[in-house]
């Protein structure tokens, strides 16, 4: 190991734990990490034909308002990733900052959410890959009731089956495959921002354009950019991705913060582009094509660069896809693991058990792949429950991620943040700490309402429109009742995860901070 590979492994054990995960990512394979689990060709291109069929042009103005929003959390989490750069970021990060149930609560949400996540990812391959060529539609023509969920599901268990294989074999083989997609994810947004902006058929004008949309509602348009705002909400998050292998990257206090907030920043610049230019380009914003999802922005580019160029792109959105996957899978691998590692989830010991030679956890990647498929199943026979299902998942994030920015801002308000005397880290927001905090909490909790709130257009009618609330809550209850009656009783990091000087002596404190009372032995 080389000396910073020793420095890192030192400040590592200063938080109770050794060094088992491989630690071999460098600056561009994690800030890849974060910003392909964003993935803006996934994300746009999956999710455009939503914003549009309920805002119109002027939807577009969702994008900057969720990335302001976004940006106040990734500063948050940059300076947090500064500070414990270690796996599981929203675990650890809610550990050191919270109550034991807070922090585990935590976990417990974005653990869950980013299954669900896996298996809406790999449903993008339906939109994309029919549109590329015919034959790949493997059930029927696409016009039968059922042709599009089985073929949808055919894939996304292939996916899934990939990104179980490529993460069960080990870090390095995720990590190149991960940024040799990010690189070629970029180089095509950047020349389809480039060909749209040179095909640009439509005023400046069409961007505030709302085509009559929102007129039976009782908030009017507002209303109607509610809910297309979802579509931006929907994208731009899991930036923390490329803190949560801070264990597994060099110098990851420099690392981290910087990636997070590139991977959050070139999201918004290149995807607001994709999107605006998009419009601009449309060569009939009226098409009712547009606001499907046979059509989206799918279309606007093959009608707009041509069907040859245009399939070259939409093989570019594949890959992006394929590495949006990998990442969320790896994403959930590291955050059960850290759980597990402390003994904070049924079975810990087997699920952090880390192959001697993969040096990777590879039970948890069986494991989150074969509930992935087991979920993504419900798609064929009822998809608007799976549709409202992976919108909850989203909300869960959200929710996740401000069991983390709140208990931070109690600490700030308290002075008890940045702690006293503890070593700055190498991101610190100063001054700005504390107005950054408060708009993060804020836009968390607004957003996540927003996203929540029983809309037949999202959700469907009846009891499903409440999906939101009844399945949180029964996530919420089903895990908190195993943690008190249980859980939080044999808490405590495993034996063969300890430090050195935990493992010879437990009653060692870790040097830099104790852990909240009940979550370490």
């Amino acid at each position: 190991m080389t000396a910073a590979g020793n420095k890192d492994s030192e400040d590592l054990a200063e938080f109770g734990y050794s060094q088992t995960l491989d630690r071999s990512i460098g600056k561009f394979a994690s800030f890849a990490a974060g910003i392909s689990y964003i993935s803006i060709l996934t994300g746009t291109f999956q999710l455009f034909y939503f914003g549009f069929a309920f805002g119109g042009p002027a939807y577009w103005w969702s994008w900057p308002m969720v990335f302001v929003g976004q940006l106040m959390v990734a500063l948050c989490f940059a300076e947090l990733a500064g500070r414990y750069p270690v796996a599981g970021s929203v675990y650890n990060w809610s550990k050191r900052l919270g109550s034991a149930t807070t922090s585990w609560l935590a976990g417990w949400m974005m653990f869950t959410a980013s299954v669900v996540t896996l298996t809406a990812v790999v449903l993008a391959y339906q939109i994309t890959l029919p549109q590329i060529w015919s034959g790949f539609q493997l059930v029927g023509d696409g016009t039968g009731d059922t042709d599009f969920a089985v073929s949808a599901v055919i894939w996304g268990a292939i996916l899934i089956l990939f990104t179980t294989l490529v993460n069960a074999f080990g870090v390095k083989l995720m990590s190149r495959i991960n940024s040799a997609g990010v690189f070629i994810e970029l180089v095509a947004a950047v020349l389809l921002v480039v060909l749209l902006a040179v095909n640009i058929v439509n005023p400046p004008s069409v961007i505030v354009d709302t085509q009559g949309l929102g007129s039976d509602s009782s908030l009017g348009y507002l209303g109607a950019f509610l809910v297309a705002s979802l579509a931006s909400a929907y994208v731009m998050y899991g930036f923390d991705t490329a803190s949560s292998l801070g264990e597994e990257t060099v110098d990851p206090r420099r690392t981290a913060p910087k990636a997070i907030l590139r991977a959050v920043i070139a999201s918004f610049v290149i995807g607001g582009l994709i999107l605006l230019l998009a419009i601009l380009a449309a060569p009939n914003l009226g098409d009712p094509a547009l606001g499907t999802s046979a059509g989206g922005l799918q279309l606007i580019v093959l009608q707009a660069l041509g069907t040859n160029l245009g399939k070259m792109f939409l093989i570019c959105i594949v890959v992006a896809v394929t590495v949006c996957a990998l990442a969320v899978h790896t994403a959930g691998i590291r955050l059960m693991f850290a759980m597990a590692r402390d003994n904070a989830l049924p079975g810990g010991a087997r699920l952090a058990r880390i192959d001697p030679r993969r040096k990777t956890p590879v039970v948890p990647a069986v494991l989150i792949g074969v509930v992935a498929i087991l979920i993504l199943v419900v798609n064929i026979g009822e998809p608007k429950i799976f549709t409202a299902v992976t919108s909850v998942a989203v909300i869960m994030i959200y929710l996740a991620y401000l069991l983390v920015t709140a208990p931070m801002l109690r600490k700030r308000l308290r002075g008890e943040w940045p702690e006293p005397g503890a070593s700055p880290g190498y991101f610190s927001l100063g001054r700005f700490g504390l107005p950054v905090n408060i708009l993060a909490v804020v836009w968390g909790a607004a957003m996540a309402l927003n996203l929540a709130w029983p809309r037949s257009e999202v959700y469907g009618e009846g009891a499903l429109a409440w999906i939101a609330f009844i399945f949180i809550g029964a996530i919420v209850v089903i895990g908190l009742a195993w943690y008190l009656a249980k859980g939080r009783h044999q808490v405590g990091t495993l034996p063969e995860h300890m430090a050195k000087q935990l493992a010879l002596d437990p009653t060692v404190p870790p040097a830099t901070e104790s852990f909240p009372e009940g979550s370490q032995a």
